[in-house]
């Protein structure tokens, strides 16, 4: 009876302990969708009319499932203090629906990465075509120096000079720069996903401890 409840008190405390840094954690995926989605070179780059927004789409599942995490982490505490057998599950079943939209956000993410930074390049192509309009002028200039690159394929400097000649193309800018936020995305989905796994290990761990100990009794 004595090891029951001391194993019990154990597992409820690191499951209260895990719940506060996975709490924590959802402050993190949110700041981290925060910065992503108000990041200044992002809204610049991405805020024109007609701009792509399947990049914001995975910002957005981000900004989501940090809210969503914050507030499952928050009665994942509760539930373990009270030892409620109801908030146990219910806090499984809501890691277990956040990490199935973590793995779907995930192959998102990979099945677009190539048509993200597609759609942005063609965005950018289209400001720098023969007969733009001077929004569309003022779209490549933006690129220009956000990303200090100059032209297509190759770098133009008839279109941009001010930059150094040395500049490399705009093209190879957008892949680098998108590239690097996509990874963000990625890199924090895969820690969230671990920590989630953990916490469902935890969560079950408690609630049959919880149930024995009642059996017990």
């Amino acid at each position: 009876m004595g090891k029951v409840q001391g194993g019990m008190k154990c597992v409820k405390y690191l499951l209260f302990v895990f719940n506060f840094i996975f709490w924590l954690s959802g402050s993190l995926v949110l700041a981290v969708g925060l910065w992503l989605r108000f990041d200044p070179d992002t809204v610049k780059l991405l805020g024109g009319d007609g701009a792509p927004e399947t990049f914001f789409i995975a910002v957005y599942i981000l900004i989501g499932a940090g809210g969503l995490m914050m507030l499952v982490g928050f009665f994942g505490c509760f539930g373990a203090v009270r030892e409620s057998q109801c908030l146990l599950a219910s806090f499984f079943a809501c890691l277990l629906i956040i990490f199935g939209a973590e793995i779907a956000a995930g192959v998102f993410g990979f099945i677009n990465k190539e048509q993200i930074v597609e759609e942005v390049q063609k965005f950018y192509s289209s400001s720098t075509a023969e007969g733009s309009s001077s929004n569309s002028t003022a779209i490549a200039t933006i690129y220009h120096t956000v990303l200090n690159c100059c032209g297509g394929s190759t770098p133009n400097p008839a279109l941009c000079p001010e930059l150094p000649e040395e500049t490399k193309d705009c093209l190879t800018a957008i892949t680098d720069f998108f590239n690097e936020k996509l990874h963000i995305i990625g890199y924090v989905g895969i820690g969230i996903a671990g920590v989630m796994i953990i916490g469902m290990i935890f969560s079950m761990v408690l609630c049959c401890a919880i149930r024995n100990s009642r059996e017990v009794i």
